[in-house]
């Protein structure tokens, strides 16, 4: 018997989170694959199966269980992606905004460093300041002038963070572009009227986008990079081009089904069921 499982983070309760494992689930069903949702946990280590799908962000245990088990996606991609300056890093040669990255700070009560500062300051106002690690844009916030850059620079002293360049051709937009197995297969433009972050749990909506061969060639080009098996690559329409913003190895496809009509599940599932099976 073919079997499987999906792991889940072991303490949400979202159901927009918890769709994406379900609708996998569903269609390595139709595969013939018996797949297993379960939550995040030492005890996975004792589980069997032909694979895992690993819709965690726990980098810590998606090395352990990749010890047992082919992930989807890989240990190494997952924490590359979950970590915005280590996913600039890793896309170093392709088209980015310019991004310097936090100065750690180890001790309580410490100011944000003047030097730092000043070079983040040099990307120009208004200026993007993010936390490395978070989702759904909720740690992306947008400093408007120094004020505003100290504030957020000494709230966020003891956690990796990043400043960024706003892109303000592309302010309230973005192309969410979907790629699985190297391959790009939907895409959709996202648009706000009330925030310069475009994503839909902040009131943006999402439509079907056409995506030309720039951005095809650029989308799969990272996902080869970052040896990615499914991700979203998010892209910023700069003056120039198209820019990457992030890339997310887990994200979300809900949205996108709805408004594309491209069973992603589907794709994704075929893709993973190639890869073991065939």
């Amino acid at each position: 018997m073919k079997k499987a499982f999906i792991v889940v983070n072991a303490y949400t309760a979202s159901p927009h989170e918890l769709n994406q494992p379900k609708r996998i689930a569903e269609e390595l069903a139709l595969l013939g694959v018996k797949t297993e949702i379960v939550r995040n946990s030492p005890k996975l280590l004792e589980k069997e199966g032909d694979f895992c799908v690993y819709l965690d962000k726990d980098k810590y245990m998606a090395r352990q269980l990749e010890r047992k088990f082919r992930l989807f996606n890989r240990a190494e991609s997952i924490e590359i992606c979950d970590d915005k300056m280590l996913t600039y890093l890793a896309l170093e040669g392709f088209p980015q905004p310019k991004t310097v990255s936090s100065l750690l700070c180890y001790a309580e009560g410490e100011e944000p460093s003047g030097d730092l500062l000043g070079e983040a300051e040099a990307l120009g106002y208004p200026l993007v300041v993010k936390e490395c690690f978070g989702s759904l844009g909720k740690q992306v916030s947008l400093a408007k002038d120094r004020s505003e850059l100290l504030v957020l620079s000494r709230r966020l002293l003891p956690k990796p963070h990043l400043y960024q360049k706003f892109i303000g051709e592309s302010a309230g937009r973005d192309l969410r572009v979907i790629v699985i197995g190297g391959k790009v297969v939907a895409a959709m433009r996202r648009t706000s009227e009330t925030d310069f972050r475009s994503n839909a749990e902040l009131g943006g909506r999402g439509e079907k986008a056409q995506v030309d061969e720039s951005a095809k060639a650029l989308c799969e080009a990272v996902s080869k990079r970052l040896k990615l098996d499914y991700c979203g690559v998010d892209l910023l329409y700069g003056r120039e081009g198209y820019l990457i913003c992030e890339v997310n190895s887990n994200a979300f496809f809900g949205t996108l089904e709805k408004v594309t009509n491209c069973n992603v599940a589907a794709v994704y599932a075929r893709h993973i069921y190639n890869e073991i099976y065939k």
